[in-house]
């Protein structure tokens, strides 16, 4: 192509409306124009010079070149042989692609003059930022909320465990459980158990909360809810129940622990057996027992606390844990009239290595009822391991005469009654226990029938050795239980 120096052009804005009443004229060495456009829907035609030195390359002015996709909504005609050569040269538009009202979307972007990029912009932004601003929120009250909780525990068991087959049956859980460091179940694995439990009624209540019967799979659970001031029994009974080797046919069996916060409040769960004989206290309020079925009761809550009291030695070794609130109420009745021990909330452990006693930062205290005579007058040395254990044994003897009395010999036997009914109001005071116990030094009665039958004298003397007052001076939690298994063979003998 060869460019032409001083070539005149028509000049003029908007010449669909001027017409040729425009007389203006430019002069350039490149190009002559015609530029017509649809703008909001305006139509309007421009016409001017375009110099060599805009860009064009060689040969090729880049101005005439034409955007086939957009000719509805501009063109452009480009002369370069003659003056006024753009004079009456009308470039022309392309039909829109749709009419307007085919398709609204096409036509609002025309009437707004908006691209299809424009607009999705325009929609996309302020939905970004609604779901940003959302997103925020959520975060921050998440992060308040989790500082302003009750203190949660951390997770000291294993989370990175799996479970190789999901288990079926709560049998199947124990079984896995103990195929580990024997120490219960990954707090991962415990979380998706609970989350799987649907609760049913309530079966008690107490000063820590509720429990309920629950369903786990098809069986029965019992779920033990502590209020959240109750929080560090909750956080202490998992954590003992999850000791190492603890597990035992005589302690309730532990599922699982988790704290479900549903925005509000935090709910503490601890997932255990169920027993639907209920507690020590609700089966001898119902009925009497056997001579045969009192020694299976007594020696089966002998053998929990013996195992309780009993260090483990080795690498997955157990340490000696002491309960410190033994109670009828704190022991549960199996299907076959075995008794396991429950609420180890209160419970300490003893380290051999060092001689110290793991004491949980723990405001309750064991019930008065059957406090030791030490713990009364408070002369009990709380760095010594032994006297908790002593501790123990006295509120066991008391335990063994609640199962007494309700033995029945020839048809005999007594009304249930808790230990000292007869000596103190039925919610006693810290001071009424201690005159009794410490001060006036009085037992519960031993009705002279049970001299009349060799088991209740047995059961008697082993009494009598569990709440000396001078704590040295009991019987450990061994000694019970070989003297109740001795017992127990004596009575399978006569039978």
């Amino acid at each position: 192509m060869g460019w032409r120096i001083g070539l005149l052009c028509r000049q003029c804005q908007d010449c669909v409306r001027i017409g040729d009443a425009q007389n203006d004229t430019c002069e350039t060495d490149g190009v002559c124009i015609s530029l017509i456009t649809r703008w909001n829907g305006v139509v309007r035609v421009n016409k001017e010079c375009k110099a060599k030195s805009k860009g064009f390359l060689p040969g090729r002015p880049l101005f005439c070149e034409v955007n086939q996709h957009s000719l509805h909504i501009s063109n452009v005609k480009c002369c370069w042989d003659h003056d006024l050569c753009n004079d009456n040269m009308e470039p022309t538009l392309a039909p829109p692609p749709s009419e307007p009202g085919e398709n609204g979307e096409e036509s609002k972007v025309e009437e707004t003059g908006l691209t299809a990029i424009e607009l999705m912009v325009v929609i996309a932004v302020p939905i970004i930022l609604v779901c940003v601003v959302l997103m925020t929120t959520y975060c921050l009250y998440q992060q308040y909320h989790r500082h302003n909780r009750p203190y949660a525990p951390p997770p000291d068991v294993d989370t990175s465990l799996l479970m190789p087959e999901e288990p079926q049956s709560l049998r199947e859980l124990y079984d896995w459980s103990q195929s580990g460091s024997g120490s219960g179940l990954p707090l991962l694995v415990q979380r998706t158990i609970a989350r799987q439990i649907r609760l049913g009624e309530i079966i008690g209540k107490g000063r820590y909360g509720e429990v309920w019967r629950g369903h786990w799979r098809g069986e029965n659970v019992a779920v033990k809810i502590f209020s959240s001031r109750e929080e560090r029994s909750w956080f202490r009974e998992a954590e003992i129940y999850q000791t190492v080797m603890l597990r035992h046919e005589n302690i309730l069996g532990f599922i699982a622990a988790d704290n479900k916060d549903n925005g509000t409040w935090t709910q503490l769960w601890l997932i255990t057996d169920y027993h639907e004989n209920g507690s020590l206290f609700d089966f001898l309020n119902r009925q009497t027992v056997s001579p045969a079925v009192m020694i299976r009761l007594a020696l089966t809550a002998a053998c929990g606390m013996a195992h309780l009291h009993m260090e483990i030695l080795g690498a997955q070794g157990k340490p000696a844990i002491a309960h410190r609130d033994i109670k009828s109420k704190n022991i549960l009745v199996k299907s076959n009239n075995t008794c396991c021990i429950a609420d180890l909330g209160l419970a300490v452990r003893h380290d051999s290595k060092t001689d110290s006693v793991d004491i949980a930062p723990n405001n309750r205290v064991g019930t008065k009822r059957y406090m030791a005579p030490e713990c009364l007058d408070e002369t009990i040395n709380m760095n010594h391991f032994e006297s908790f254990k002593r501790a123990d044994v006295y509120s066991f003897g008391l335990v063994l005469w609640e199962i007494a009395r309700r033995c029945s010999l020839g048809g005999i036997h007594e009304d249930y009654q808790l230990p000292y009914y007869d000596m103190v109001p039925s919610d006693p005071s810290l001071e009424d226990m201690r005159k009794v116990v410490c001060v006036d030094r009085h037992r519960p009665a031993l009705p002279n029938r049970w001299q009349a039958m060799e088991s209740l004298r047995v059961m008697a003397r082993l009494m009598k050795e569990c709440w000396y007052h001078n704590a040295a001076a009991r019987l450990t939690a061994l000694r019970i239980r070989k003297t109740l298994a001795g017992l127990a063979s004596q009575e399978d003998l006569k039978v």
